[in-house]
């Protein structure tokens, strides 16, 4: 009897443990999450067939890398940019090279505002996911910093959400 009660006892110290780490470990719905900037390093994305995680940088910015009709371009996931925006450089790398008569839009950026050539994507690939006919804009490289994964792609995606340091994307 004496070693049942002690077995008992034991069970429920680590249940008591195991529960404890368990609360730590899982997300509630109705918990808010702050924009803190994690202390590690940026990890490569997880993929799980049609779905993606990005874990963010030092400065919590989500980084990762695509490709545009078959070709790798570095991307910043940008969920206030309305489409996807490439570098020139970037562009012509994967095919795109508008004539200085294509820069008909006018947008506006931190540095005011700017001529960019609107150009349709065939095929965007990040992961598992394939977005199809992305409309997106060239800009001059000067005016640029880094190609952006806007809307544009974000929009047509099942779901996307961010938590925890973590961006998930979902087709």
């Amino acid at each position: 009897m004496r070693q049942i009660l002690f077995f008992a006892a034991a069970l429920l110290l680590a249940g008591g443990y195991f529960a404890r780490f368990a609360d730590q470990a899982v997300v509630h719905p109705s918990a808010q999450t702050a924009a803190v900037a994690p202390t590690y390093a940026a990890r490569q994305p997880t993929t799980s067939g049609r779905s993606l995680v990005l874990e963010s940088d030092r400065q919590g910015h989500f980084k990762t890398e695509a490709r545009i009709d078959g070709r790798y371009v570095d991307f910043l996931v940008d969920t206030g940019a309305s489409l996807v925006v490439l570098r020139e450089t970037d562009a012509a790398r994967a095919g795109i090279r508008p004539r200085p008569s294509d820069y008909t839009a006018i947008v506006s950026t931190a540095n005011g505002k700017i001529k960019a050539a609107p150009a349709k994507l065939d095929r965007i690939e990040l992961g598992g996911i394939t977005v199809f006919d992305v409309p997106a804009l060239v800009l001059p490289d000067e005016a640029l910093g880094q190609n952006l994964l806007g809307t544009s792609f974000l929009s047509r995606l099942k779901r996307y959400e961010y938590a925890n340091g973590r961006l998930v994307l979902e087709q």
